[in-house]
């Protein structure tokens, strides 16, 4: 036997168990499994096996109750017996990861949802990891070209900034994803449709992303039908599948849609290990896993960068709600959608005046924020007196600010306005800009 026939053997020894943790299935929520054993730790994978005949469910130690281990299931148990056998893997959820993963639509485990083959994996990764060390990060100095131009002309982002799309449902949040991820100048897009209806997820590939998209991006779908660890697991897998490209030195666009049905998912689990409602039923898990996750976005030194972008669905409109709320504070920017310009036709509907970049006094130049400021003006004298102008009460020469943003104001909301398959240089969008702020016609 020679010695790489050895050194094989040792290895797979090593990797063989000895010993096989097993226990047995006490009772089931309709949520959690409960069970007596096996010896696990928590976040370890187990198989759930009831008749001989039938498929194991898979399920992750989540939590311990008086003794009995709390285990949550990644499919349906319809059928599991009391006293079906729990058996612990020895190993956490990973994902597999290779560059030819891009162009495709996974699940949160990375198999295939297209019909196509499995793709050539070159490594694993733990979907959950730790946050990038603070002095590790590479300053946010570059601009990122969306080839949206409400966007770069008004609210630029930084490549590796987090940046949230706050809206309403059905304002228009996924087609501005779509725009976004089918006109950014990055190396790879990665989307992870969380919660989402299965019609939307065809719609988002047929009609959202362009085909130019699609083909470089990667697609991490968890549709609502399917069980909450599956949806929650699924935005980490997203995260990990943009930090392998990132350790690579590619610039990332990480799009998830959205944090808000992650966190709903979130609150499942919570809930159903016992821990205590607070705002809105949120636990307090939510709220501390929504920072742990943004903060795995960014740029690292000598290597590339994460640009992620939230959608964040504001229940009722409310842009106050717990999970809105805190996620603009840990945000580096938000743009919020607005179903009364939505109404009037500007699509996308980015409210203006709401929405900020923390970011663009670092990457413009001082004469592009000076033009920002006297648009953002002109819009905000308008919305000022809207009222009066409405009801005929303002006379043209009583004040010359607003008489320059009535003659502005259809210029601002042509400019605004952009349909899905159009694409702006950034260049074009500040030279549009710039024409419009100085009093001529683009």
């Amino acid at each position: 036997m020679t010695g790489m026939a050895v050194a094989r053997f040792k290895d797979l020894l090593g990797r063989a168990a000895m010993v096989h943790r097993r226990g047995r299935l006490t009772a089931f929520n309709g949520l959690v499994i409960e069970a007596e054993g096996p010896d696990a730790v928590l976040g370890e994978l187990c198989e759930v096996r009831g008749e001989p005949a039938a498929a194991p469910v898979l399920a992750e130690v989540i939590g311990f109750r008086d003794g009995h281990v709390l285990l949550m299931p990644f499919g349906h148990l319809r059928g599991m017996p009391v006293g079906a056998t729990v058996e612990a893997l020895g190993r956490r959820l990973r994902i597999p990861v290779g560059r030819d993963m891009v162009g495709r639509v996974l699940d949160a485990f990375g198999n295939p949802l297209d019909g196509r083959p499995g793709f050539q994996a070159t490594a694993e990764r733990d979907i959950y990891s730790d946050a990038i060390n603070p002095l590790a990060r590479a300053p946010l100095s570059d601009c990122l070209e969306t080839g949206v131009r409400a966007i770069d002309g008004m609210i630029p982002l930084a490549k590796g900034q987090r940046v949230g799309i706050f809206a309403g449902s059905g304002v228009g949040k996924s087609t501005l994803l779509g725009m976004l991820a089918g006109h950014v100048r990055a190396d790879v897009i990665v989307v992870g449709l969380i919660g989402e209806r299965g019609r939307e997820v065809a719609d988002f590939l047929q009609d959202a992303l362009s085909r130019e998209g699609r083909e470089r991006s990667v697609l991490i779908v968890a549709t609502a039908d399917q069980p909450a660890l599956m949806r929650t697991h699924a935005v980490h897998a997203a995260h990990a599948v943009a930090e392998y490209f990132r350790d690579l030195g590619q610039d990332v666009l990480l799009v998830v849609d959205s944090i808000t049905r992650f966190a709903m998912a979130q609150r499942e689990v919570g809930l159903a290990t016992g821990e205590p409602p607070t705002s809105r039923g949120y636990p307090p898990s939510v709220f501390n896993l929504l920072p742990q996750i943004l903060e795995r976005g960014g740029s690292l030194k000598n290597s590339g960068t994460i640009t992620a972008v939230y959608s964040v669905l504001v229940e009722g409109d409310d842009m106050n709600e717990p999970v809105a709320d805190h996620m603009r504070a840990v945000l580096d920017g938000h743009i919020v959608l607005s179903r009364e310009l939505a109404a009037r036709g500007q699509l996308p509907a980015i409210d203006l005046l709401s929405s900020i970049s923390r970011l663009q006094s670092r990457i413009c130049q001082d004469e592009e924020l000076d033009v920002m400021r006297r648009v953002r003006s002109m819009v905000a004298v308008h919305e000022a007196s809207r009222d009066l102008v409405d009801m005929g009460a303002y006379q043209a020469g009583a004040n010359p600010a607003l008489d320059e943003a009535l003659r502005c104001q259809p210029l601002i909301f042509d400019f605004v306005r952009q349909s899905p398959g159009e694409r702006t240089e950034r260049r074009e969008s500040l030279r549009t800009l710039r024409e419009l702020a100085e009093g001529q016609s683009p």
